[in-house]
C-alpha cells in the first residue's frame, strides 16, 4: 500500500497534468490551422487553445509553431506563383470583397461622423442657465470650503499655542524639580 500524498503532491500533480493538456491543446490547434491552410500566429494559437500568451511562447510549444510558420512561408511562397493563375473568378471576387470592405470603412466613417455631430448638438443643448446653475453651486462650495479651511487653521494656530505654552510650562517644572532634588542632595 502506497503513502498517502500530501496536498502540495496533490496540487503539483494536477498543476503538471493541467500543463500538459495545455501544451497538447496548443500543439493540436496548430496542426489543426496548418491542416485547414489558416495562418498560424501566436496570437491566433493562444486564443484558438484558450491559453495564455506566456504558454505559446514558452520553450517546447514556441518551437513547435516556428515550425509550422516555417512551413506555412514556404507554402506561400508557392502559392503566390499559383496565386498568378488563379481563375478569373477568384480575382474578381477579391476585387469585389475589396471594394465592398472600403465602402464599408467609409460607411463606418460616416457613422462616427454623425455621432459626433449628435453628441456636439446633445452638448449645445445644455442650456447656459444649466451652466450658470452649476457655476453657482460650484462657487458657493468653494466657498464654504475655504470658510471650513480658515476655521481650521485658526483652531490649528490655538493648539499650537497651546502646545507652546504646556512646553514652557513642563520645561519650568521639570526645572524647578532638578533644583529641589539638588537642595534635597545638599542637605
Amino acid at each position: 500500500m502506497s503513502e498517502p500524498r500530501t496536498p502540495a503532491q496533490v496540487l503539483r500533480e494536477a498543476r503538471q497534468k493541467d500543463s500538459r493538456d495545455k501544451r497538447a491543446r496548443v500543439l493540436s490547434v496548430v496542426d489543426q490551422l496548418v491542416a485547414d491552410d489558416e495562418p498560424v500566429t501566436f496570437t491566433g494559437v493562444a486564443r484558438a487553445a484558450n491559453v495564455s500568451h506566456w504558454l505559446v511562447y514558452a520553450k517546447g510549444v514556441r518551437e513547435h509553431i516556428e515550425a509550422a510558420r516555417r512551413r506555412q512561408g514556404r507554402t506561400a511562397a508557392n502559392g503566390a506563383r499559383a496565386s498568378a493563375m488563379e481563375p478569373t473568378g477568384w480575382k474578381l471576387e477579391k476585387q469585389l470583397l475589396q471594394e465592398d470592405n472600403q465602402r464599408l470603412r467609409e460607411e463606418v466613417e460616416r457613422l462616427k461622423g454623425a455621432v459626433r455631430r449628435s453628441l456636439g448638438q446633445q452638448l449645445d443643448q445644455f442650456g447656459a442657465a444649466d451652466l450658470g446653475t452649476r457655476v453657482d453651486e460650484l462657487t458657493a462650495e468653494n466657498q464654504r470650503l475655504q470658510a471650513e479651511r480658515d476655521d481650521a487653521l485658526a483652531q490649528a494656530k490655538d493648539l499650537s499655542e497651546q502646545l507652546s505654552e504646556a512646553q514652557d510650562d513642563l520645561a519650568g517644572a521639570r526645572e524647578s524639580l532638578r533644583r529641589m532634588i539638588r537642595t534635597e542632595n545638599v542637605s
